[in-house]
């Protein structure tokens, strides 16, 4: 390279640091110094002169040698004054930090501009030109010393001197300096990060800006002003179009796969944009972000998102299936295309729905507006939503909640929006998603979408999208039409007369000026009644110009066909404005007639259409030409009149040009002379945007504590990693309120995002919307955490309502409440005085929403534009509201507030009052309406459906045809009839069967899928004692609920049940139940408590060697067994023991039967009574062990007569069975033994009271064994057992103790609840002592599996490597354990110590499981429900995963017509009490934790700490297919045929359980008169029925 070349680079080099320069200036002249030398010694050789040594060059080195020396020295000057400056000392530290960091030029005086201030730019730009001086001279002797200016005089001359002693005096001084210097100065600048797919003109791609805060900027080049009387002018031009790469090329449509070919119609290649997104998009699962610095709006966008879309479908396809639409796998995968506003989700769905149509892939809208049922929900593919709407959907783990679990697709579309107010809700959603790709493992792509995002960097590593792969940033060059935006700050002051004519003048002048060059123009307004206006201003305009004729199109051909299809239209403004070639658009118009004005101007009918930013949004009409006419519109969110955002204006200036049409589109933007620099900076997107999530913070931490997903303080901190706010924290810390150091010190800043939450969480807590553990860092939702999260309701909101809600509340209370909400602060006030009264007053903001709500509900017009956008925010915002409230209200179970609210709620979705007839309700006509109420005002509903359609037509004075459509609306409306039976429990519990009968015919046009109903018993003083939901379908006759409540001494005179229908008003049905004729039983006194007594061994002396061996495996009996030895052992008497469960009351019976055998010596046998046949058969297995003996099972009748062994199981049906045959070898019988009496069923009390019946002469001993009860005397006295043999210890009478903790849920019965259930699953577990094993209880086996995936995903998360194993198990042997499993499902479980056992599972994987999680190498064992009775093993910890299953019941109907329903069941307290005992173990404390329905807590509490109740079941039918078969009915009908007696029948009555408790508990059983009375009147029905029933079966 010559010397000339080398200098030419280094003169055009972009290297801005002069140190770099002045050594590069340095060897360039030693090199011109050498050259001449050599070339004069070269000529003296010669003899002759030599020429200069390209003395051009030589000359330009000076040039530029003297250039770098004085701005060297400028730098130096202005040295003293930069060290001087007071802000220099004030901010040292920063300085150096700021200065010294790697951050570029532009990054560092930014942010030095908002350390000392923006009126020191002076300053700023000193310091930052100076920065290497600074640097290299060190800070401080720059605090401290002067720089000598140089001699610029001596330098110059030194300069010029070439001689070969001062070329080596300099390359000396040089190398000696070199020398001395450490090797690192300076500062050091990463190079630019190179991005593949980054597309711009601009020079710099990064920013425009002087500073990144906005303060100065650069427009871009070529930008022009023009300043006139009535506005200035800022032009910006197109922009330069960036050449295409060499490795760029429009992909053809002929080269798609079919299956895109399909849904590019009409293409013949994709343009440039869709091109270079193709491979990624379509051909990867990359996640994306396509977006540019200025708006490509108009590039195809929506195609790109159409890409991923085919990706995912594509995805979803059988590819063995050849016709395309039959492959696609339509259940399997859901997209959610997030569109910012409503008006473009419809645009969306219609586009979409349209190319996919041939797929029938269905799209839908999923809005505020625009509602899916269930089942719209599961039928469609693509939903198409807004950020609030899809906020609200993830926060729900059921429903439409249930979503998020199907999605493979979200595309945010235009997701600038992180800068606005409503940034925070996308960052929810992207965090929420991200983490749920992380929680479940599962592919969601995310495709982001933007017209302008100069950051990009930034929001690619929030949406976790590669920079080199999936980022594409392309400029407004790639626009397909060129736009020439021009932003025109009209004069005067806002507002004023005179700058409202500046404007309608500045509007017409432009807009003419188009009409005149032949374009047809948009103009676009902020109202509706504005669209009219403009359009007449034009004309008006025109008119006084001489111009009018300019604007008709009158010549055009097709205008007379159109002007009378016009002519039809009802809207007169429009005819009158076609004429003159001027057209109107909003959305208030009918469709029709917008129809039509949009077909007029794409026919070039009309050329200036005049139209609000809806038809930017939701229609694709372009112009040539779009104008918009001021940028102040009215906000009802705000309640004022706000700038138009910057997405409307990129939306709007998208429509001009016409592509394929035209070459060129021009866009204007007419705003008031203060507002022109605020939208030049917006729209050209001159500064970074940043994160809004602060101002939601709150929210948005409530809903992910009310999902689980955060559960402390350290889990929030990771969840803020996800976040938009983290990555914008790091890069500009000073604009959340921190220091530059911050990130310095802390790069993930951990300890910013653990305060962050940490402060949230206080606030949360302050007001009741969370609980938080300061000490732990933990947190749990409260019930109105939950509501708020539930309904989109505010933290500011949760405060107001905690102050101002009562128990009792009337509907003007409840106005007034709703009207505080923080939702409506932003509402004006109203400006004139109001006519009525409002609690607050009507000069206030709550006042006008008030008023407002209650107009609303009356249907009353209004008429003013803002008014009516206020009226319907706050009737869409209010109604929600208020369900809020209500479910509030229904948790404090405060009766008076649920009903007012409820009815409001019903008034504001129905806009009729509570005290209107409630058949209003329906689409009745207008006539029948009014004559409804005037006529038939106070007529009830029922007594309309209890006429004719004759008399009702009379009644309301119309015909018998409007009497019939009248009559089939009330037999319609929803009508319930209640009946109720009320049976005491014990001293303070009363249950309540209820029967809930539907009274109304059923419509699926006016009903749904089904009818909710609440259902409540409320107490005299207005609490809510207990409450549920109920729906009923079309199927359901009838619905049985249960209720048990407390009840207090002495008894309230009466309850009262409700049923409210949920949705109609009007729909309820109240019923007194009166308490005062009760009888509840006594309280119970034969309770036993734990003596304190030495613990007796089992080798002792006094028990027989054949019991002592049998007792070999225990040291010592526990303290019950202890108590209750000598009464077993040593005495014949009956005994009764009731005792906690797994307190070893079995135990006691096999040592009654080694006594009974070692006395009779096999004269007699034992007969042991189960009433399951699984616990049967696991007893028989340890008899067998433990004894020595054979073992007998009684399957059969005939098994009892035969058996030979000493020791006999059966159970109660068997044994019924054998005792109605004349047992023969009954006489043998020596002793009984009665296990789990607690579920004493219509069975077993036959079978035990013809037992006790038949043994009442013999020398049989009875020993019964029941779960801790909370009135055992009756069962006592049945089964003769005195009361010194009478042990009944309550439930927290234990040797071990078993801690019982509750966590409650509110969420219905679903697979999405179970999966909500696994994160509280895993951190029970993980917070027990590690050492400690676990059983986790589940509904039902096809659970068992999920549950455990579930389980392995939550260790994933939380980066639990080794699961749940134990410690000391190595992989290898691991693995050599897994591989016998010969269940393939469960390896990935054992892997990580998860076990599964069943019933169902093969013998030998059951064995090994077990074996497994005995031997400690697996800690959780997964079990179902029905596993509860026969499981073998015990841990410290039982978790029961929910506390209802679903069973499915035959539905009443035609034998041809079987069908099903789906009924949930809750566990029985015997089942949850049997899951208890797995959680006791001899020596160790035990924890049982219960998961379950919020209503369910209490109740489950009170029995599991206080004894189960025991009642008769004889008189129930038995639970089977023959829901009409009764046990005691069925006996006394084969009885008879042996002779049986009615006296007979009445002398075996007498010695049932059933005969004990009438005494004790005659309410429960509707006895009303004397026992003996009401026992011959049953008898006397009994006879009567069974008569009945040998009839019937004989015919």
């Amino acid at each position: 390279m010559s010397l000339a070349d080398h200098l030419e680079k280094l003169i055009h080099s972009s290297e801005s640091h002069s140190a770099s320069l002045q050594s590069e200036l340095d060897d360039l002249e030693r090199w011109a110094a050498t050259k001449a030398t050599a070339v004069s010694n070269d000529a003296k050789f010669a003899g002759s002169p030599g020429p200069a040594v390209e003395s051009p060059v030589i000359e330009r080195l000076r040039e530029l040698r003297n250039t770098t020396i004085n701005t060297q020295d400028k730098v130096e000057e202005d040295f003293d004054d930069i060290t001087a400056h007071p802000q220099f000392d004030k901010h040292r530290k920063e300085l150096i930090s700021l200065l010294s960091s790697s951050q570029s030029d532009a990054e560092v005086s930014s942010a030095i501009a908002e350390l000392v201030g923006y009126e020191e730019l002076d300053f700023v730009m000193k310091l930052t030109s100076a920065r290497h001086v600074l640097v290299s001279k060190g800070f401080e002797s720059a605090t401290r010393q002067k720089v000598e200016p140089k001699s610029k005089k001596g330098k110059d001359k030194r300069d010029q001197d070439f001689s070969e002693e001062a070329v080596k005096r300099r390359m000396a001084e040089t190398f000696r300096n070199a020398a001395e210097r450490p090797l690192f100065s300076g500062t050091a600048h990463a190079e630019a990060e190179v991005l593949p797919h980054v597309y711009t003109s601009a020079s710099m791609t990064h920013n425009h800006s002087i500073s990144t805060f906005g303060t100065k900027y650069l427009l871009p080049l070529g930008t022009t002003r023009r300043y006139t009387e009535d506005y200035e002018e800022v032009t910006v031009p197109p922009a330069r179009v960036v050449p295409p790469r060499a490795t760029e090329r429009l992909v053809p449509c002929s080269e798609l796969p079919p299956l895109a070919k399909g849904s590019f119609p009409g293409y013949t290649s994709l343009n440039r944009i869709q091109s270079i997104v193709y491979p990624t998009a379509f051909k990867t699962n990359e996640n994306m972000l396509i977006c540019g610095k200025q708006p490509p709006t108009g590039a195809g966008k929506t195609d790109v998102a159409m890409l991923t879309i085919l990706r995912a479908i594509d995805q979803h396809r059988d590819h063995r299936i050849s016709d395309i639409p039959s492959s696609v796998r339509r259940d399997d995968f859901k997209v959610i295309y997030v569109a910012p506003m409503k008006a473009l989700a419809a645009e969306i769905v219609r586009k979409l729905g349209k190319r996919l149509a041939w797929l029938r892939i269905k799209v839908r809208e999923l809005t505020g507006d625009m509602q899916l049922t269930k089942a719209e929900i599961a039928e469609t593919q693509i939903i198409v939503t807004t950020p609030e709407k899809w906020d609200v959907v993830t926060r729900k783990p059921t429903g439409e909640g249930e979503l998020a679990t199907k999605v493979k697709l979200l595309i945010i579309d235009e997701v600038h929006l992180l800068n606005d107010e409503r940034g925070a809700v996308i960052e929810t959603i992207v965090a929420r998603t991200i983490r749920q790709v992380e929680a479940t493992q599962a592919l969601i792509r995310v495709v982001g979408l933007s017209a302008t995002l100069p950051n990009y960097i930034d929001v690619a590593d929030f949406l976790r999208v590669s920079r080199t792969q999936g980022l594409f940033f392309f400029d407004s060059s790639f626009r397909p039409v060129p736009l020439e935006q021009h932003f025109l700050g009209v004069k005067g002051k806002s507002g004023s007369p005179a700058a409202k004519r500046a404007l309608e003048k500045t509007a017409y002048h432009f807009v003419s000026e188009l009409v005149r060059e032949g374009h047809q123009v948009m103009v676009f307004v902020h109202s509706r009644k504005d669209t009219v206006k403009s359009a007449e201003s034009l004309k008006e305009l025109a008119t006084l110009e001489g111009e009018l004729d300019m604007f008709g199109c009158q010549e055009d051909p097709k205008f007379e066909f159109y002007r009378r299809e016009i002519g039809m239209s009802k809207n007169k403004e429009m005819k009158q404005l076609f004429d003159h070639g001027f057209g109107i658009h909003h959305a208030g118009m009918l469709r029709s007639d917008r129809n039509l004005m949009e077909r007029l101007f794409e026919s070039k009918v009309i050329k200036v259409l005049c139209c609000t930013a809806t038809l930017a949004w939701g229609v694709n009409l372009p112009a040539h030409g779009v104008l918009i006419k001021g940028t102040q519109l009215y906000d009802p969110s705000q309640g004022k009149f706000v700038d138009l955002s910057v997405l409307d204006v990129l939306q709007i200036f998208g429509r001009a040009g016409r592509p394929g049409m035209e070459s060129s589109g021009v866009g204007y933007i007419c705003t008031s002379e203060d507002k022109l620099q605020h939208y030049l900076e917006a729209v050209t997107a001159q500064h970074p945007i940043e994160s809004k999530f602060v101002h939601g913070i709150l929210d948005s931490l409530n809903a992910e504590i009310a999902l689980g997903t955060v559960t402390n303080v350290a889990e929030g901190a990771e969840w803020l990693g996800y976040t938009y706010l983290f990555v914008r924290m790091r890069k500009n810390p000073m604009v959340y309120g921190m220091t530059h150091e911050d990130p310095v010190n802390d790069p993930d800043l951990i300890e910013r995002r653990h305060s962050m939450i940490t402060i949230a969480a206080k606030k949360l807590a302050e007001v009741g919307m969370i609980r938080f553990d300061e000490d732990k860092g933990s947190f749990s939702i409260t019930d109105i955490g939950r509501i708020a999260a539930k309904f989109y309701v505010r933290y500011a909101s949760i405060e107001v309502f905690r102050k101002e809600f009562r128990p009792r509340m009337t509907e003007a209370d409840v106005l007034a409440l709703l009207s505080m909400s923080t939702e409506f602060e932003q509402i004006q006030a109203l400006e004139q005085d109001m006519p009525c009264q409002v609690k607050g007053g009507t000069d206030t903001s709550a006042g006008k929403v008030n008023i407002l709500l209650q107009a609303y509900i009356s249907k009353r017009p209004v008429e003013d534009f803002a008014l009516v956008s206020d009226t319907m925010y706050a009737a869409q915002n209010g109604s929600r509201i208020i369900r809020a409230l209500l479910e509030i209200a229904l948790s404090r179970k405060w009766a008076n507030a649920s009903l007012t609210l409820m009815a409001m709620s019903k008034s504001v979705e129905k806009r009729i009052w509570g005290f209107e007839h409630p058949l209003k309700q329906f689409d009745l006509t207008p006539e029948m309406l009014y004559n409804l109420g005037r006529w038939a005002d106070d007529v009830e509903v029922f007594e309309l459906a209890s006429m004719s359609a004759a008399e009702l037509g009379k009644l309301i004075h119309l015909n018998e045809k409007h009497g019939a459509a009248l009559l089939r609306v009330a037999k319609q409306f929803p009508s319930v009839i209640l009946s109720a039976k009320l049976r005491p429990l014990s001293h303070e519990l009363l249950l309540i069967n209820i029967d809930m009968e539907r009274g109304f015919e059923w419509s699926s046009k006016i009903h749904g899928s089904g009818e909710p109903f609440w259902v409540w018993v409320e107490d005299d003083s207005g609490f809510i004692l207990q409450l549920t939901r109920v729906s009923f379908t079309q199927n359901t006759k009838h619905l049985p609920i249960v209720f048990i409540i407390p009840v207090p001494q002495p008894l309230p005179p009466s309850v009262i049940l409700r049923a409210i229908s949920d949705r109609w008003i009007g729909a309820e049905e109240e019923v007194v139940l009166e308490l005062g004729s009760l009888v509840m039983p006594n309280l119970s006194t034969r309770k036993a408590h734990i003596m304190d007594l030495p613990l007796l061994r089992t080798d002792l002396k006094i028990f027989d060697p054949h019991t002592r061996m049998a007792f070999k495996q225990f040291i010592q009996f526990n303290s019950i067994q202890t108590q209750c030895v000598f009464s077993t052992y040593n005495t014949a008497r009956n005994l009764l023991i009731c005792a906690s469960a797994s307190s070893g009351k079995s135990l006691l019976g096999q040592l009654a039967i080694c006594h009974a055998l070692d006395k009779y010596r096999k004269a007699r046998w034992a007969l042991i009574v189960f009433p399951r046949l699984d616990s049967a058969r696991s007893m028989g297995y340890r008899l067998r062990d433990a004894l020595n003996l054979k073992v007998g099972l009684a399957h059969h009748p005939r098994d009892l007569d035969r058996q030979n062994s000493p020791i006999c199981l059966t159970t109660p049906q068997c044994l019924l069975e054998w005792l109605g045959q004349a047992p023969s070898s009954l006489h043998s019988l020596g002793l009984v033994v009665l296990e789990d009496l607690e579920l004493l069923d219509a069975t077993s009390e036959m079978a035990i009271s013809l037992l006790l019946h038949a043994t009442q002469s013999k020398p049989v001993r009875i020993i019964g064994l029941a779960a801790a009860l909370n009135n055992s005397e009756s069962l006592a006295e049945w089964l003769g057992v005195p009361e010194e043999g009478t042990y009944c210890f309550p439930p927290t009478e234990r040797d071990q103790a078993v801690s019982i903790t509750f966590q409650t849920f509110t969420i219905p019965y679903s697979a999405a609840l179970m999966k909500v259930m696994s994160k509280p699953v895993y951190d029970a577990i993980r917070t027990n002592s590690r050492d400690e094993a676990a059983i986790v209880f589940v509904p039902s086996i096809s659970q068992c599996n999920s549950v455990v995936a579930d389980l392995i995903t939550q260790c994933t998360l939380a980066m639990n490597l080794r699961g749940f194993l134990g410690n000391d198990i190595s992989q290898d042997i691991l693995e050599g354990y897994v591989s016998q499993i010969k269940n393939t499902d469960q390896r990935d479980g054992l892997m990580q110590g998860i076990g599964i056992w069943h019933e169902r599972m093969d013998l030998a994987d059951r064995t090994l499981v077990l074996q497994l999680f005995a031997e400690e190498v697996i800690k959780v064992l997964i079990v179902p429900r029905e596993a509860c009775w026969t499981i073998p093993v015990r841990a410290g910890l039982v978790i029961v995963m929910g506390t209802q299953y679903v069973v499915r019941r035959v539905v009443p109907g035609p034998e041809a017509d079987v069908k099903f329903e789906r009924q949930v069941v809750d566990y029985t307290n015997h089942e949850l009490v049997r899951m208890e005992g797995r959680a006791v173990r001899h020596g160790k404390t035990g924890r049982l934790h219960v998961l379950c329905q919020s209503e369910h807590r209490d109740i489950y509490m009170r029995f599991l700490t206080d004894g189960l109740p025991l009642e008769s079941k004889l008189l129930e039918a038995r639970e089977s297919e023959d829901a009409g078969s009764f046990v005691l009915i069925d006996w006394i009908k084969e009885q008879r045929k042996c002779g049986l007696k009615r006296q007979d029948v009445l002398d075996m009555l007498d010695g049932t359980f059933f005969a004990r408790r009438i005494l004790q508990n005659p309410s429960y059983y509707d006895v009303d008169a004397s026992p003996a009375t009401y026992l011959s009147r049953l008898v006397d029905r009994l006879w009567q029925h069974s008569e009945l029933t040998v009839a019937s079966t004989s015919v």
